[in-house]
């Protein structure tokens, strides 16, 4: 019983952050680009997710003539699914709903599942848009899904665990080299984060300049919506992943003993956050990559310079335990 009553709190939490990344990410980049962003609904706005939400539910669900209906309603329910499922296994704290061994792993199989209801929404809209926009979230899930596993291996053979509770507690007693090379394979982490949810400059998936709205180009009321939750749950996935694995979870930075007294979650959610601020950040500074660049940067630099960290890694750890 106390297992579904968690799951619930969790759900409800995980679906009230995406809402309000929402306004967090329209208000910062106003901000950047020198504009005020969302303000007429409540103070500051506050309350426009909630307008947004009331406006989405009651406009009309278009389903074109020439579409596979059950895959078209299927697509963005399952991208809400798979991004609120990985969920399960994140520790946030004391607090974890499913404490699997191998938690890492499974974090990876199941967001690397969300490129199929991209993949779905484009064939099952029978439009040429969306079609294209299925092909090249194939390619760049098969591009960056390598890098990734190459960094997640780097922190496996580290910790020598893939429980996602042992690699926090393994980051406060490895070696200065140790800790060095992980530097840039966070670095690599968070570029392939970035791939994996396709958000900018790596979103050629739904890019609008040449596929009008992308995937989703077909979609309207709630089951647009979803596609949109489902990717702002991914990215506070993908943050929650790189705290837990590169900055040390809901530990606090600093060996000082007053930062100890901040309850762990405060620390994990501070950090989460400052990772979804980096992604947000990220959209509003950069450009959009051309999709051979994509490619190129995925296969020609990212995957060699993973490799070659990962052996340097491995090498490093295992001449300090023998």
């Amino acid at each position: 019983m106390s297992i579904i009553i968690s799951s619930i709190i969790l759900l409800l939490c995980v679906l009230l952050t995406t809402a309000y990344l929402t306004l967090i990410e329209r208000k910062l980049i106003g901000f950047i680009q020198l504009r005020v962003g969302p303000s007429m609904v409540g103070v500051f706005g506050i309350l426009q997710p909630v307008a947004d939400t009331i406006k989405l539910l009651f406009k009309e669900p278009i389903i074109p003539h020439k579409a596979d209906k059950i895959l078209f309603l299927t697509a963005p329910l399952l991208m809400m699914v798979i991004a609120l499922f990985a969920w399960v296994a994140i520790p946030i704290g004391d607090f974890c709903i499913s404490n699997l061994n191998l938690g890492i792993l499974f974090v990876l199989s199941v967001s690397s599942l969300s490129v199929y209801s991209i993949i779905l929404a484009g064939l099952a809209s029978n439009s040429k848009y969306p079609f294209l926009a299925a092909i090249r979230a194939t390619a760049q899930m098969i591009s960056y899904e390598l890098t990734m596993g190459l960094c997640i291996l780097s922190v496996v053979v580290v910790a020598g665990s893939g429980n996602l509770i042992d690699i926090v507690y393994m980051q406060t007693d490895i070696s200065w080299l140790l800790r060095l090379l992980m530097y840039p394979v966070g670095v690599l982490f968070f570029i392939c984060a970035l791939a994996e949810t396709n958000r900018h400059p790596f979103d050629l998936a739904e890019a609008e300049s040449e596929l009008v709205a992308g995937y989703h180009s077909e979609y309207s009321s709630m089951q647009f919506a979803m596609f949109f939750l489902g990717e702002y749950a991914n990215m506070a996935l993908m943050s929650s992943l790189t705290t837990l694995l590169f900055l040390g979870g809901w530990l606090p930075p600093f060996d000082i003993q007053f930062l100890e007294c901040v309850p762990s979650v405060v620390w994990f959610l501070v950090k989460t956050l400052s990772c979804l601020m980096l992604f947000i950040i990220v959209r509003a500074v950069l450009p959009r990559y051309r999709y051979d660049q994509l490619l190129r940067i995925g296969w020609e630099r990212l995957l060699p310079i993973s490799f070659i960290l990962f052996m340097l890694i491995t090498a490093t750890k295992y001449y300090l335990t023998h």
